[in-house]
């Protein structure tokens, strides 16, 4: 069983930045990729960023790794979400997921879910 809590989210003016955290409780963060999600209002939950368990990050031309940029520390069990250069449109819930692998995230086949964390942009 693996538990996975958010933070750092927020209000923030367009052009700002956010450092979004997501703590896992367990022994077994190694093992998973993890990734981000996001969910606006009205629109379908979608992939931001994932990293694999060696720390690879996956590519996703939508959401280019200069304005999303992950990345994580096994030593601490916790996965980073940096967002810079933020738009009103990035305003959304915003949740860390871990699953075996990439792909499996990629396919929604997700293991465990954060509660999420609300990032909310500003013009």
């Amino acid at each position: 069983q693996v538990q996975l809590v958010e933070s750092g989210g927020g209000l923030v003016q367009a052009g700002g930045s956010l450092r979004l955290s997501c703590a896992a409780s367990g022994r077994t963060f190694s093992s998973y990729g993890m990734g981000w999600f996001r969910q606006a209002p009205g629109k379908e939950r979608e992939i931001v960023a994932a990293i694999s368990r060696g720390g690879t990050d996956v590519p996703y031309p939508a959401f280019p790794r200069g304005r999303f940029t992950i990345s994580r520390l096994n030593s601490k069990n916790t996965v980073y979400l940096r967002l810079n250069n933020l738009e009103p449109e990035d305003t959304a819930l915003y949740y860390c997921a871990a699953a075996p692998f990439t792909t499996s995230l990629e396919r929604n086949r997700v293991d465990y879910w954060g509660q999420g964390t609300q990032v909310t942009v500003s013009s």
